[in-house]
């Protein structure tokens, strides 16, 4: 626990397994040693790796030499003046990738992944603004920094259910930065990232409680024909329906953990987004984009009850 923002999860690297059989050690290794260099090409970018168009294919490219599949959302963002804050489930450090790779838009991270090897350094690099957990009155300057990012046009991906946890209908939404998108009125775009092997859903991406980048990416490098579906979920405009931060944060969660309608709000508006591929893919076919399928509905989740 690093301090009183910290919140729980029950899920432990036990949670984390394969839902098919690993790939031979052969293949492992060659996806490691194609890591290792994409990692280091896109570090050698140095202060340029931010720009988008870098970013992107940096993603796209860390993805591919994994041996990924990502599916899904063409955007996430509304793309008109005002910066969109987008709100993720969070499962695995493959999720910052996932979400690169779709569209590069500004991380709110925890102080801790910073330090994660590998993934840090690209997260730094990225431009990725972290949050210090172990102090509680920082968080009005945190909403206030996320405010001015909005406010300037600039895209925010925040992950509340501030810690990881193995499926994307876990946990609840803390509802701290929600108010950041109401006091300049960004629309909010809820995402689901969900882990599939052949269609089965896996948790072998998991990244939860005391497991080790080391041990998440040798699971990864094993894991046969692992898939992230990013699911962009209609936008959430707060002010037009009046709604509070509590209220947008509940409709966010119940879109997000586990994809079902926005409805649990009378009179709040959702305006439909781009969920499917405008063209293009990724470097190889293992890594192209293609259009979401729908979640199927699960249990609502109840209201976040703390910031």
């Amino acid at each position: 626990m690093n301090g009183p923002w910290d919140v729980s999860s029950d899920c432990t690297p036990d949670c984390a397994a394969h839902a098919l059989p690993r790939v031979p050690a052969g293949r492992m290794a060659r996806r490691g040693a194609a890591f290792a260099r994409t990692v280091r090409r896109a570090l050698t970018d140095g202060e340029r790796m931010a720009e988008p168009g870098r970013l992107r294919t940096h993603a796209r490219g860390l993805l591919d030499a994994l041996d990924i599949q990502a599916e899904g959302a063409a955007a996430l963002t509304a793309g008109d003046g005002i910066g969109t804050l987008v709100v993720v489930n969070h499962i695995s450090w493959l999720d910052i990738l996932a979400l690169l790779a779709v569209e590069p838009v500004t991380l709110l991270a925890k102080r801790e992944v910073g330090g994660w090897p590998v993934v840090g350094g690209l997260a730094r690099r990225a431009g990725t603004h972290f949050i210090d957990r172990t102090h509680p009155r920082r968080l009005p300057h945190t909403v206030r920094e996320v405010s001015e990012l909005l406010a300037a046009g600039r895209s925010v991906a925040v992950f509340p259910q501030a810690t990881t946890w193995c499926t994307a209908e876990a946990g609840t939404f803390r509802r701290a930065t929600f108010q950041a998108a109401i006091d300049v009125g960004a629309p909010v775009r809820p995402v689901t990232l969900g882990y599939s092997q052949q269609g089965l859903p896996s948790t072998v991406a998991a990244f939860c409680g005391e497991d080790t980048f080391a041990g998440s990416l040798r699971r990864v490098l094993a894991a046969r024909a692992l898939t992230i579906r990013v699911t962009a979920h209609p936008l959430l405009t707060p002010l037009d329906a009046g709604l509070d931060r509590r209220e947008l944060a509940a409709l966010a969660a119940r879109a997000a953990l586990g994809g079902r309608a926005v409805t649990a709000v009378p009179g709040a508006t959702a305006v439909t987004g781009a969920t499917s591929v405008t063209g293009g893919g990724l470097a190889r076919p293992t890594a192209a984009f293609r259009p979401a399928v729908p979640a199927p509905p699960v249990p609502q989740q109840d209201t976040p009850v703390h910031v």
